[in-house]
């Protein structure tokens, strides 16, 4: 059972890193209030909201490599009980998520709760650029294998991905959520051999410090990275000490949703006074973010109100 100590005063981070001298890149996430905050404001079934952390975990390792001031988004769409998450990342380290159930969970877990769908992953580069959208097929009964398929397909990148989430509890505390995860990657450096769409080509030496790194990886255990005594530091050496480990600057994360009574009314601004009319109940028009919950008041004209308790 972890302490109260090394519950409240984990951050939550991304921290990048390189195996050795190779070509072998790749990034630990770590997060604890953040998951907790964005976990917590949902009343989903534990499943899904494990799903759900995975999904926000998976954005942070690779949202954090963006070299722009953007976004990445990240969807599962399927026709499972659970048709829909969506988690994305936006630079500074800003997360949030959030999940579409439209059938009964029962005993499903994974991505089975999704079912057969696909996935697609959205950077958003801002308003003056054009958007990069990669689909691929959602394959695998886990979130991870379903992102490594996506790397394969869409990027050519070889991937390694373990993801965790739990609920943990200090003595005298209530359980929180925390979240986890490792992404590996072979990347050569620019000049190298890979451009986008191309198939990296690996010598003898590149193929074994992959293979390596690949299977390290996957033998990540899941309180390697939920449990807050041990650090992303340490589980680096526990993987990589026989080849050495580089480690950059830690990237903070945040719980941080872009709603504003501001940007709704925009919205609202688009439509008719008979639509807005439509819209009021109890004499006013409430509208309630999906991912953090937030709700906002208007009056039948779409003039902002104060938000609902």
């Amino acid at each position: 059972m972890a302490s109260a100590d090394d519950i409240e005063n984990t951050a939550d981070f991304v921290l990048p890193f390189q195996v050795g001298d190779s070509a072998v890149r790749g990034r630990i996430v770590h997060l604890s209030g953040s998951i907790d905050e964005i976990l917590s404001r949902h009343a989903f079934p534990h499943s899904v909201s494990t799903l759900l952390g995975e999904a926000v975990s998976l954005v942070a390792l690779m949202g954090a490599a963006l070299k722009f001031d953007g976004k990445l988004i990240f969807q599962a769409q399927g026709d499972g009980p659970t048709s829909m998450i969506v988690a994305d990342y936006s630079a500074g380290g800003a997360l949030r998520g959030a999940a579409k159930i439209t059938g009964g969970i029962g005993e499903t877990t994974g991505a089975a709760l999704i079912g057969n769908g696909h996935i697609v992953m959205t950077i958003d580069q801002g308003p003056d650029m054009d958007r990069y959208q990669g689909v691929t097929p959602l394959d695998g009964d886990r979130l991870e294998d379903a992102a490594v398929s996506y790397f394969l397909q869409s990027e050519q990148i070889p991937t390694a991905i373990r993801l965790a989430v739990g609920r943990l509890s200090a003595p005298g505390e209530p359980e929180r959520w925390r979240a986890g995860g490792i992404m590996a990657q072979f990347v050569p450096s620019e000049g190298g051999s890979r451009e986008r769409g191309t198939e990296i080509l690996m010598n003898e030496a590149d193929q074994d410090n992959w293979d390596r790194a690949e299977a390290f990886v996957r033998s990540t255990e899941d309180d390697e990275l939920i449990d807050p005594s041990i650090t992303a530091e340490t589980l680096l050496y526990r993987l990589f000490h026989e080849d050495g480990v580089r480690i950059f600057t830690r990237q903070p994360l945040r719980a941080d949703c872009a709603c504003n009574a501001g940007k709704v009314e925009a919205v609202l601004s688009r439509y008719t006074a008979e639509d807005l009319a439509d819209m009021v109940e109890d004499g006013a028009i409430t509208v309630t973010c999906e991912f953090c919950h937030e709700s906002y008041r208007f009056d039948a004209t779409g003039a902002s109100l104060k938000p609902a308790v």
